[in-house]
């Protein structure tokens, strides 16, 4: 009886140290190193079931499947995230945030640095608010932008309609339309 107890008690301890539950602020960390190496899968076990992003006046809900969308539009930008600091408020966690990709760069506004309020349901994580943003240039971001927009529905048309399109392609055809912008100034 005594080593029946012994081995459920040994048995109990290892599984038990396995399964640790990861904090919000650990729980953020694995989110953005994640999204930083390119690695979904560990994406997917800090995400619920369902997120909502919410930067600015958008409210962008996804599931598994359309946020791996999401995340592969991300993924052709190359970007780059860094982790300032992290604060727990009452259950979320407040975390100032850089952000370098080529989009970025392309609108004069990288890296770009934010705070973000990131929510959880069950442990992991349901909604990241963007809060605020620091030494933007809203200006410049939307001339640089304007200015692409325009330039390509005049000289490359079957491309028209890439900033709106938050699919692999959409980011490919942003893509493709930076680098013929710059190919032209």
């Amino acid at each position: 009886m005594k080593n029946t107890f012994l081995v459920l008690f040994v048995i109990g301890l290892l599984f038990g140290c396995g399964n640790k539950e990861l904090s919000r602020k650990e729980t953020v960390t694995t989110y953005y190193k994640a999204f930083d190496s390119g690695d979904f899968e560990k994406l997917k076990t800090v995400i619920h079931d369902s997120i909502t992003l919410i930067p600015g006046d958008f409210v962008m809900p996804f599931d598994k499947n359309s946020f791996n969308e999401f995340y592969k539009w991300d993924s052709i930008f190359n970007p780059s995230y860094e982790i300032l600091e992290t604060e727990e408020k009452n259950n979320d966690v407040i975390a100032t945030i850089t952000q370098n990709n080529t989009r970025n760069a392309f609108l004069k506004n990288n890296p770009l640095k934010l705070k973000v309020k990131v929510s959880f349901t069950s442990g992991r994580i349901s909604k990241i608010e963007e809060l605020e943003y620091f030494d933007v240039n809203w200006d410049t971001w939307s001339q640089r932008r304007d200015s692409l927009i325009n330039w390509i529905q005049l000289n490359h048309n079957e491309l028209d309609g890439f900033v709106n399109d938050m699919t692999l392609e959409g980011a490919q055809n942003y893509l493709k339309s930076m680098k013929l912008y710059e190919a032209q100034e």
